[in-house]
């Protein structure tokens, strides 16, 4: 699906609800497609499954919301898919589910990719330090952890 489909589909959806987004919803979280999904183990020990589709990155905060994208963004906050809780929480997990010939999704704690503060490769999850809030993502190729 295109990021202009997807787009249109959240705000179609969030003019249905009345919402300025929908509730606990990521940045794709409303698209048609099947995600992947797979069981964590979170921090304190209990399973948790999370989903994320095909191709995207997903991150989420600490109540396991979840923005994803199909590609870069380069302000979470303004963008055409926009992260509802970016400003306000950490990111807490991230799972790149990507497809492409990179080697990662670099993260930032500024918008358009300025101060860098880590890098997950493809097919690649894990928990993050949850005592930041990321701005910005793109995929890169190189060094990637």
């Amino acid at each position: 699906m295109t990021i202009t489909k997807r787009a249109a589909i959240v705000i179609a959806g969030a003019a249905l609800t009345g919402a300025g987004f929908l509730p606990s919803a990521g940045a794709a979280d409303t698209s048609s497609a099947a995600p992947s999904t797979k069981v964590v183990e979170t921090r304190d020990g209990s399973p948790r499954a999370i989903s994320c589709e095909k191709g995207d990155v997903c991150f989420y905060n600490s109540s396991w919301q979840r923005c994803s994208w199909p590609v870069a963004d380069p302000n979470w906050s303004t963008g055409v898919l926009k992260c509802s809780w970016a400003k306000t929480r950490n990111v807490y997990y991230v799972w790149n589910n990507g497809t492409s010939s990179a080697s990662g999704v670099a993260y930032y704690l500024g918008t358009d990719y300025k101060n860098r503060v880590g890098c997950t490769r493809q097919q690649k999850s894990g928990y993050l330090q949850n005592t930041y809030k990321v701005a910005s993502h793109r995929w890169v190729d190189g060094n990637c952890g």
